[in-house]
């Protein structure tokens, strides 16, 4: 298969996730500042960081508030990391595969986009945004349930989950390093209810409450809560379930044997920190670490698969 064709089909990949992780993060951060006091703006500025586009945020001269950086990350097309940005970039990827998608994918992507597209100004205000969030979420759900039933399993598929697992890996380690920044030290969280709730906002901006809960069978604490989304082998969006069903795809493909050392390698990072040691200085370091690691994988897969050429990606 042309290399063209399964770099356009991990980027699609990316961008249907990154669309779906970022409604989860914006629905769970408007939810746990309902909860908290003093929901004050300087507490959305991190959902910025956690995206990696503080740089452009800035660069306008916008004010970190609700308004501005729910706008910023749901409807603003000039950046690229917002959902409609990401759908519009998926919608792309995916108009040049219409001869290796199957047919009913790309008709459920295109009408995911212009819904998206029709409601989005209508849907930013906290009373619209919940029903807007939920639905970006279903709908990226569907499209996943559409492609694991009716696409083959091919290099086309092989980038395809590629693509999905590292973009969960990536945004789950980005979640915790900033998140976690906001916290006070681990002795200190277990007395401070208002801690407590941003924990739990943490498993919820990725889905994990239910699963955390199910899996540990005791209250939300930092040390279990980093384990879980870092070292889980069930939960879909740790990284070290992600990390393995890349290994798991990679070793089906030829040449993938720098790419494989770099997702041992990440995979021996996480298994080996001290989790429940670790003070908050340390944790950033180890994340941010992790994400270097993270991103060593996908630069191994670009330059060992993609075209030189620039693609339909960013």
């Amino acid at each position: 298969m042309l290399a063209r064709t399964v770099e356009n089909m991990y980027w699609l990949a990316r961008y249907v996730e990154r669309a779906e992780n970022m409604a989860r993060m914006i629905s769970a951060t408007t939810n746990v500042l309902l909860d908290l006091p003093g929901a004050s703006a300087h507490r959305w500025a991190p959902m910025i960081a956690i995206t990696g586009s503080e740089a452009e945020f800035e660069r306008r001269g916008l004010d970190a508030d609700e308004r501005s950086v729910v706008q910023f990350l749901i409807a603003d097309p000039g950046n690229p990391g917002s959902i409609v940005a990401s759908l519009r970039a998926a919608r792309e990827n995916a108009r040049t595969l219409r001869e290796v998608i199957p047919a009913a994918v790309w008709e459920q992507l295109n009408h995911f986009y212009h819904e998206v597209n029709d409601e989005v100004a209508v849907g930013l205000p906290q009373r619209n945004r919940f029903n807007l969030l939920k639905r970006i979420v279903v709908n990226s759900q569907a499209l996943t349930g559409a492609f694991d039933g009716t696409a083959s399993r091919n290099d086309a598929w092989a980038f395809l989950l590629l693509g999905r697992n590292l973009e969960r890996a990536d945004m789950t380690s980005r979640i915790l390093d900033v998140r976690s920044a906001e916290l006070k030290r681990a002795s200190a969280a277990e007395e401070d209810p208002y801690e407590l709730i941003q924990w739990m906002s943490v498993l919820k901006s990725l889905s994990g409450y239910q699963m955390y809960r199910l899996a540990r069978r005791t209250r939300v604490a930092r040390a279990d809560v980093l384990d879980f989304l870092l070292r889980d082998g069930q939960f879909p969006r740790s990284c070290a379930f992600c990390l393995r069903e890349m290994t798991h795809v990679l070793g089906e493909l030829p040449r993938a044997d720098e790419v494989l050392n770099s997702l041992v390698a990440a995979a021996q990072f996480i298994a080996g920190a001290d989790l429940a040691a670790v003070d908050q200085p340390a944790l950033q370091r180890l994340l941010d670490e992790l994400q270097l690691h993270i991103k060593a994988v996908h630069e191994g897969i670009a330059a060992t698969y993609f075209p030189s050429a620039p693609s339909v990606a960013t």
